[in-house]
């Protein structure tokens, strides 16, 4: 009953990535759009399962064909008795194989922000609408892992997750989910697309762009921060010069495999960060909100409270885990074009 990784590497899986020519693709991918519409929530039919003979499978329908010729040329009765009940086999086993999945119900209840270059997670429900037990499910976003798992009890639902790797920011629509099971011999194959109309939210990759930049950007109306030296609260990460006392040295950051730094201590009456668009002039649109992400991250872990400014968009300084999401999402809907549109409450982007 537990929940396995598998590779899918195989079978309708390469035929999904790859198919036989963008055409063709184009053809299948609308046909399944028609037959098996996104929605949140899929019990899986007969309109929705397909069913065909495995390597395994046909190998075996093989293996008759050569029986009953061999009791026909020699007319040995227990040979053909062997094929015929084979034969019998084959014709019980595919219902058996679509009744496993036949009554599944597949259900989308959680997708969960990711970086770009990094794995996006889906929680989804499993869960039986009649009687009859579904084992050896599998389910994958080709051609990644996916997972292995039971619905065996009664009114409970199973939960997995489901990894998709995400290389674009933005928001970015999940492909369709490949359900499939041999159960109960292997020798057939019973599987489904489908789509649970599942959106990641993208967030752009962080690249450092050096310390956080105190004091650096003032906006209109708000007064510059000052800070002077010798004070008792952190301020932030300097690149380390020689003569810096070995005390201020940042060994956490060392450690973790980035550059040199020494820690930074002021006093001000203002300790707001403003992380500045224009501070960045000179880089692509792109690499700007890859290292405004590492600001973000940076100025968190500091405990320091920040505002942004991009064009188009400005948010006050906060901080905690609501003013992160707002402003990772504001970075990651930021337009190509250059000019961001209002970005609604992220309560509930996640699904």
């Amino acid at each position: 009953m537990s929940v396995q990784p598998f590779n899918s590497n195989t079978g309708s899986a390469r035929v999904h990535q790859t198919g036989a020519g963008p055409m063709f693709r184009a053809r299948w991918l609308r046909w399944l759009d028609r037959r098996l519409p996104p929605a949140r929530s899929v019990t899986l039919n007969h309109r929705k399962l397909f069913v065909l003979p495995t390597a395994a499978g046909a190998g075996l329908l093989l293996v008759i064909f050569l029986l009953w010729l061999l009791g026909t040329n020699y007319e040995n009765n227990l040979v053909l008795a062997l094929a015929f009940l084979l034969v019998g086999l084959l014709v019980i086993l595919p219902v058996h194989t679509f009744a496993n999945l036949s009554g599944l119900r597949l259900q989308l209840l959680d997708t969960y922000p990711a970086f770009a270059g990094d794995y996006g997670q889906a929680k989804l429900a499993l869960s039986k609408t009649g009687k009859r037990n579904h084992e050896r499910i599998q389910l994958v976003w080709p051609p990644e892992e996916g997972v292995l798992t039971d619905v065996l009890t009664d009114g409970e639902a199973r939960e997995v997750r489901l990894a998709l790797p995400l290389l674009q920011r933005g928001r970015i629509k999940a492909p369709r989910i490949h359900v499939q099971s041999r159960f109960p011999l292997g020798l057939f194959r019973c599987w489904s697309w489908v789509d649970l109309d599942a959106e990641f939210l993208v967030y752009p990759q962080p690249r450092s762009a050096g310390p956080l930049p105190y004091g650096a950007s003032a906006g209109e109306g708000d007064q510059q921060q000052s800070f002077s030296g010798g004070g008792d609260d952190f301020a932030g990460l300097k690149t380390y010069q020689p003569g810096d006392s070995l005390r201020h040295v940042a060994w956490k950051q060392y450690a973790g495999g980035r550059d040199l730094y020494s820690k930074e201590y002021a006093s001000g009456s203002d300790t707001r960060l403003w992380l500045d668009w224009d501070l960045l002039a000179g880089r692509d649109v792109e690499t700007r909100l890859s290292n405004l992400c590492a600001w973000v991250l940076d100025a968190e872990r500091a405990q320091v409270p920040y505002g942004i400014r991009i064009p188009g968009q400005t948010i006050a300084p906060g901080l905690g885990p609501a003013h992160r999401q707002t402003v990772l999402s504001l970075l990651a809907l930021f337009p190509v074009q250059g000019v961001a549109e209002p970005i609604p409450s992220v309560e509930g982007v996640a699904g």
